[in-house]
């Protein structure tokens, strides 16, 4: 649990920098879900957009665990706030406009494994409902 909330803290800190290298997110992410992180972040900021604020983490739950297999993993089901992670225009400081409809605080559930170096975020997906 502990490097599933330091990925999130990463994350902070990869969307808030234009450049993209104050964030060491590949400490706590691997697989699809740094690439992922990495390619939207540089889309973000390729439209001159950062994103302030943070990220909370809430009812953290492992829902399943296999300590077994060749790679030990479990899987992580999250309520993620986001409602003060705030879309701005890097220059401005000024928000951008987004849909009054859209999820602010939704499930997730992460896959985690464990690499040689550490547990490791390798996948993300929002489950597009309300908690």
């Amino acid at each position: 649990m502990s490097a599933y909330r330091a990925y999130w803290q990463e994350m902070e800190k990869l969307y808030a920098d234009p450049t993209g290298q104050s964030a060491r997110l590949d400490q706590y992410a691997a697989s699809a879900a740094l690439k992922n992180a990495e390619a939207d972040a540089k889309r973000a900021h390729d439209r001159g957009r950062i994103y302030t604020g943070n990220v909370v983490l809430t009812n953290q739950t492992v829902t399943k665990a296999d300590s077994t297999g060749k790679v030990p993993n479990a899987t992580v089901r999250s309520c993620l706030d986001i409602s003060n992670w705030l879309t701005v225009e890097a220059n401005t400081k000024k928000p951008v406009p987004l849909p009054s409809d859209r999820l602010t605080k939704y499930l997730i559930s992460s896959t985690v494994e464990k690499y040689p170096e550490g547990w490791r975020v390798t996948s993300d997906e929002p489950q597009g409902k309300p908690c």
